[in-house]
């Protein structure tokens, strides 16, 4: 194994600089193997400068950094690359191609590709027509199948928790009810952990469409026993029963619609129907920034290191992953075949139930 590359792509998340930091102290002293940062995602390697030699020095100080010293591009696929035309108009074109010869001509042993389900699928189809790739998964909604947490989660989750800690004073304070929206799309861990951890009394995720009268029901049930403030944890991404979810714009066969709007429906609803004064936070993209937490330094770290040592072993097409207390690598077919889920049966599930918070079904 002599050269690796390197790239981020897809959203920012904690814990992308811990990973670069790993991969390249990883290669260098274990193999004593170059490596090269491509900067933007895979359009660094259309890109003029987009690839550089990275080393050791270059990593020096950006553990505990958030964001990446890459840069990412979470428009940046390859297959469909956006082009802005001279007259304004905007076309797709296919550089696979183009990325294909960039990277045979460095002569690469691996192109590490750490991202979430897009950024992913992008690594498994340019390993299909001969890039060597391995994946590292990265994504605030830990919903990449065949791991059991993706680093940044944890982040997520912790700036999550304090925000609902920070709600509970002023809520109490004016007797009302606040309305936290957080992100996941068609996953709900961040909202299920952190409305768990953060002590709310409603938590409403995508996996478990609600009514608005149980939510009604709960904070009812609240004022009729002297709590006069209720706090509401919201997926963007979650939707009323025989509904679809709420969007701020539509998609189109490129980009995904942007959601957005549920939490306001909610907070409406409480104030019409159950005449209690009701706000709104929406957390956005609070939840990708700040340094990352311990948990995430360490997972990312060592989600890095083995990707390194799974191409040193021949292992290519492969992801490395958390199973319970072990980094271990498999397929990327695998691991993209079914996107994980909140599992409504599940223990956390459970427990939320037990301590009386409502899911609102």
């Amino acid at each position: 194994m002599k050269r690796l590359a390197i790239l981020t792509g897809g959203g920012d998340a904690p814990g992308l600089n811990a990973v670069i930091r790993a991969v390249v102290k990883t290669a260098e002293n274990e193999y004593n193997c170059e490596v090269l940062g491509v900067r933007n995602g895979f359009d660094g390697f259309i890109q003029d400068g987009g690839v550089f030699p990275l080393d050791s020095k270059g990593v020096r100080g950006i553990l505990p950094r958030g964001g990446t010293i890459l840069g990412a591009a979470n428009r940046g696929n390859p297959f469909a690359l956006k082009v802005v035309d001279p007259d304004g108009s905007v076309h797709y074109e296919d550089t696979s191609q183009r990325v294909y010869e960039r990277i045979h001509s460095l002569r690469l042993d691996a192109l590490v590709v750490v991202g979430g389900d897009g950024t992913l699928h992008i690594a498994q189809e340019l390993h299909e027509i001969g890039v060597p790739v391995v994946g590292v998964p990265k994504t605030i909604d830990n919903d990449i199948g065949g791991t059991d947490f993706s680093f940044g989660f944890d982040t997520a989750v912790v700036t999550a928790t304090e925000a609902l800690d920070k709600l509970h004073t002023t809520a109490e304070s004016h007797h009302r009810v606040m309305v936290l929206e957080l992100m996941g799309r068609d996953a709900g861990f961040i909202t299920l952990y952190a409305g768990i951890a953060g002590g709310a009394d409603v938590i409403l995720i995508p996996e478990i469409p609600f009514r608005y009268e149980a939510i009604c029901k709960k904070v009812n049930e609240r004022v009729s026993r002297g709590s006069f403030f209720s706090i509401i944890a919201v997926s963007e991404g979650a939707s009323v029963q025989g509904q679809e979810q709420v969007f701020l714009r539509e998609g189109d066969s490129i980009h995904q619609s942007r959601l957005g709007g549920i939490s306001h429906q909610v907070a409406e609803y409480i104030a019409r129907v159950c005449d209690v004064e009701t706000r709104v936070t929406i957390l956005g993209h609070l939840q990708r920034g700040g340094s990352p937490t311990a948990f995430d330094r360490w997972l990312a770290t060592r989600l890095a290191a083995e990707a390194v040592r799974a191409v040193g072993r021949g292992e290519l097409g492969c992801m490395s992953a958390l199973q319970g207390n072990k980094v271990v690598t498999i397929p990327l077919s695998e691991a993209l075949a079914t996107p994980k889920r909140v599992n409504v049966l599940g223990d956390t599930v459970l427990t939320a139930r037990s301590l009386g918070i409502s899911l609102g079904d």
